[in-house]
């Protein structure tokens, strides 16, 4: 387990990088004996430096909600990250590419919790029961470690790579729509990139949110009504360059955009 201090060295750093628009080399390779808990540990404490600096908590983000990814990793399950006010863009917004680190897109849910969600025992059905409205989203990531030889532990130490993300589209309600068989095709100026199914998300992709509400309970917190949580992608990666324009179609569910100037 890292000390106290240590931690608050990372989060400094991290911190600094993310406002110097600048990566650090990997900690895993200077910190080899740091766990899944001391990861979360950083990113509790850069969160708990952004709100006291005047930044705004909205919301969670869940991050390697597919096999494939987990395999990668080495791990079993999921991760997640926090969404601050100042990350969250709506349909159609451009976005500064140099204000984020190895920047690649990915389509996602966003859930908007009408609801509280506790864990330990949080199921799918609470979390349908909670939510007001699920609604097309994408998410910008942006990696402010080192990205080669990265593994789980320097992920959530970096907030789960979250950078920006984009909502759009149509809401639904959540029993308005079977939320597996929800679709898209993500567009890069033009061209078709990537598809996917939400379903792909852990079988449904309120099962994630439920997840996190039980991962959050471990560490003392809950998801809380008005949260906006983004349930986990359902496409690989798309990296994006300066001045690529993206949009995902979602069929019955809309379209949305953004670009990075």
């Amino acid at each position: 387990m890292l000390t106290p201090d240590a931690i608050a060295d990372i989060a400094d750093e991290l911190a600094a990088a993310e406002r110097d628009r600048t990566t650090v080399p990997l900690l895993t390779a200077r910190h080899p004996g740091m766990t899944v808990d001391d990861a979360y540990a950083v990113q509790a404490e850069w969160r708990r430096r952004a709100l006291a600096a005047g930044r705004r908590h909205v919301g969670r983000k869940i991050g390697l909600t597919s096999k494939v990814m987990q395999a990668a990793t080495g791990i079993d399950e999921p991760d997640y990250g926090a969404i601050l006010a100042d990350m969250v863009h709506e349909d159609g917004a451009v976005l500064e590419h140099a204000r984020f680190s190895n920047v690649r897109v990915e389509v996602e849910l966003a859930f908007l919790l009408a609801e509280p969600v506790d864990g330990p025992d949080a199921t799918i059905f609470d979390v349908l029961r909670a939510t007001g409205y699920v609604v097309p989203a994408l998410e910008i990531l942006s990696s402010r470690i080192a990205l080669d030889g990265r593994t789980i532990v320097d992920t959530i130490s970096d907030n789960a790579a979250m950078g920006a993300m984009v909502h759009g589209g149509t809401p639904v309600r959540p029993d308005d729509v079977d939320l597996r068989w929800v679709a898209a095709l993500l567009h890069r100026n033009g061209t078709v990139e990537e598809s996917g199914v939400a379903g792909a998300v852990l079988g449904h992709p309120a099962r994630g949110v439920a997840w996190l509400a039980n991962k959050l309970a471990q560490h003392g917190e809950r998801l809380d009504a008005g949260e906006l949580v983004l349930a986990g992608s359902f496409t690989r990666p798309l990296w994006v360059h300066r001045g690529d324009t993206v949009l995902a179609d979602f069929h019955d569910l809309g379209t949305l955009s953004c670009r990075f100037d």
